[in-house]
């Protein structure tokens, strides 16, 4: 019988590579750039070294375009020129060749479902409705009620701030345009050819100059349905309604992707993740992702993080979860994969969330660097291509529960905090939960400066300086410089035993990158467990064991797996001593990795 080799087996660069989202802002402040306290590309390219230590292979940074930072950054007013903030092209072209010296690659945060308000382009467009550039953005009349009321086009509610309509009232020229996010993020309108040559001719620029690929932002909302129809009242008490069944995956969707494969990207060897919000759909999902499609190399699927949302609602929401929705989800997609020839990417961090040692355990003191290494085992050994997330290597955790909402800088968060305190002005006990929900879901803990060192401003910027944005209170224990050093006996720190999973998942990619999956099985809920196998041949086999709770559960080992020998685990430097048939204990928040019979 001939075995089918599917081409995502078939090696490539980006699916093994290692990918290190930097959130320039926050990363390391050299005062390079023209704001003091504000991260800038001159630390980036101090920090080369460290990223090649730790495993890196492409580091990303969100954007450094020119902005007026309403959204921070993802509101670009130009495509060809960074913001002073973050210093200049120049910087840039060093930045690029610091990576390619160390065998490394460049990754742009490409941004063009919207503009800036103050972009040339939406300049010229909201100028007069004769203007060139009038038909680049999506403009439409109002509507008006029996009253004579003005309203506007449809109900549809603005992403960052759902109390809002999506569409801006244009007093010059009388017209409403669509801004999903904010006012000052105009989206474009990709039916018009000329837009979508201009959104090609960035790419080319960006690739010219020496970058390897890109990370688009919100790139299923490119395409409409047509005549912006009114989105379901899910909420009857809310003036303004979620759109995304008629923003989201629109009608002309691949079309537009599949023009950006063709006449740019195949001309490149690049690696592209798209990121995808409200698609759970699995055969929209293989259509942009399967290998015979030519549109995308995969995208971000955000099932796992958002887990603890109130299906149907926005993000600021808590809504309770179990260890078994962790092994649905990984599962359903592992296997979607693997079966559909697509391919994955594995994340549980980026900026719009927050720490995932907070989110999926215990960030106690106690437990912090035991959760943060077991969510490292998972995620290097799946298949897909990884994406860590700065600080992420450090077990960096929310923001403390002292800190007050008006520490808070994103623009969420404060739109989240201002409508929560208008609505309920005498409710302390409303108060004191939207204040929770801020702690445990805002992007800003994300955000907070990468903990570099244990001195002033943890290593952010200089002394008297004070950063653009609060450094997490735990800075003094929970940096970067202790845990390259640490030379503890027993255990390694979580940024040593991220290097060493870094290491293991290339010496086994065959296994960990390409190979196999499946899950086992068993008696507790609070364990996932899964068996991964290496391509071809499959003679090597390893399982993977993660404990997800704080307390000590028993996982037998299935009567079909064949354990060798256990090989590491987050409790130690060295092998676990456990038994290899019948029932494993794990301790709070273990995680194991044994190899067994293929």
């Amino acid at each position: 019988m001939t075995t089918t080799i599917h081409s995502n087996t078939q090696p490539a660069w980006w699916k093994e590579a290692v990918v290190y989202q930097i959130y320039p802002a926050s990363f390391l402040s050299t005062g390079s750039g023209s704001i003091p306290g504000w991260g800038d590309i001159r630390g980036v390219i101090n920090k080369l070294d460290y990223l090649k230590h730790l495993g890196v292979d492409i580091v990303w940074l969100s954007p450094i375009f020119k902005s007026p930072q309403v959204d921070m950054g993802y509101d670009i007013s130009d495509y060809k020129d960074i913001d002073p903030r973050y210093g200049s092209l120049a910087d840039v072209d060093d930045l690029i060749k610091g990576l390619k010296a160390r065998g490394m690659r460049f990754m742009v945060d490409l941004v063009v479902n919207h503009t800036s308000d103050q972009h040339a382009w939406f300049l010229n467009s909201r100028s007069s409705k004769s203007a060139a550039k009038r038909d680049w953005y999506i403009w439409q009349p109002a509507k008006y009620d029996t009253d004579g009321k003005r309203n506007p086009p449809n109900n549809w509610s603005m992403i960052l701030g759902e109390a809002n309509s999506a569409w801006t009232w244009d007093e010059e020229t009388q017209e409403y345009y669509l801004a999903l996010f904010t006012p000052e993020q105009p989206d474009l309108n990709w039916r018009n050819p000329e837009v979508r040559e201009a959104v090609h001719d960035v790419l080319r620029f960006w690739l010219d100059r020496g970058a390897s690929g890109f990370r688009m932002d919100v790139i299923n909302l490119i395409s409409k349905v047509e005549g912006y129809p009114d989105a379901e009242v899910v909420d009857p008490n809310a003036p303004y309604q979620p759109g995304q069944k008629q923003f989201a995956n629109g009608p002309h969707l691949h079309e537009y992707l599949q023009d950006i494969n063709a006449k740019v990207l195949r001309h490149y060897d690049t690696i592209t993740v798209g990121e995808m919000p409200f698609v759970h759909d699995e055969t929209e999902i293989i259509k942009v992702v399967g290998s015979a499609r030519k549109e995308l190399n995969m995208i971000f699927i955000f099932d796992l993080v958002d887990i603890d949302n109130v299906p149907g609602s926005f993000r600021l929401t808590l809504h309770p979860w179990r260890p078994t929705d962790i092994r649905r989800i990984i599962t359903k997609y592992q296997r979607l994969m693997l079966d559909q020839d697509g391919w994955n990417s594995i994340f549980i961090e980026n900026h719009d969330n927050p720490r995932s040692v907070s989110r999926y355990c215990d960030d106690s003191d106690a437990f912090r660097a035991l959760g943060a290494k077991l969510l490292c085992l998972m995620q290097t050994t799946l298949a897909g291509t990884l994406y860590i997330y700065q600080g992420e290597e450090l077990g960096m955790r929310n923001l403390r529960p002292e800190v007050p909402p008006e520490e808070y800088k994103d623009i969420e968060s404060i739109n989240y905090w201002r409508k929560m305190n208008a609505l309920y002005p005498d409710s302390p006990g409303k108060l004191e939960e939207a204040r929770r929900v801020l702690q445990r879901k805002a992007r800003d803990h994300a955000r907070t400066p990468v903990q570099w060192s244990g001195e002033v401003n943890a290593g952010f910027c200089a002394e008297g300086t004070e950063p653009w944005m609060m450094v997490n209170t735990d800075y003094r224990t929970v940096n970067a410089k202790a845990q390259r050093e640490y030379e503890g006996e027993e255990d390694l720190s979580v940024l040593q035993f991220w290097q060493r999973g870094l290491a293991s998942r290339k010496e086994h990619r065959d296994c960990f990158v390409y190979g196999g999956f499946e899950v086992l099985e068993g008696e507790s809920e609070s364990v996932f467990a899964y068996k991964r196998m290496s391509r071809g041949d499959g003679k090597e086999a390893f399982v993977v064991v993660l404990n997800f709770s704080g307390g000590e559960v028993e996982w037998r080992v299935p009567e079909g797996v064949k354990m060798e020998k256990w090989v590491t685990g987050t409790y130690g430097k060295k092998a676990p001593e456990l038994a290899l048939e019948g029932t494993v204990k794990l301790r709070a928040w273990e995680g194991v990795l044994g190899m067994c019979e293929a």
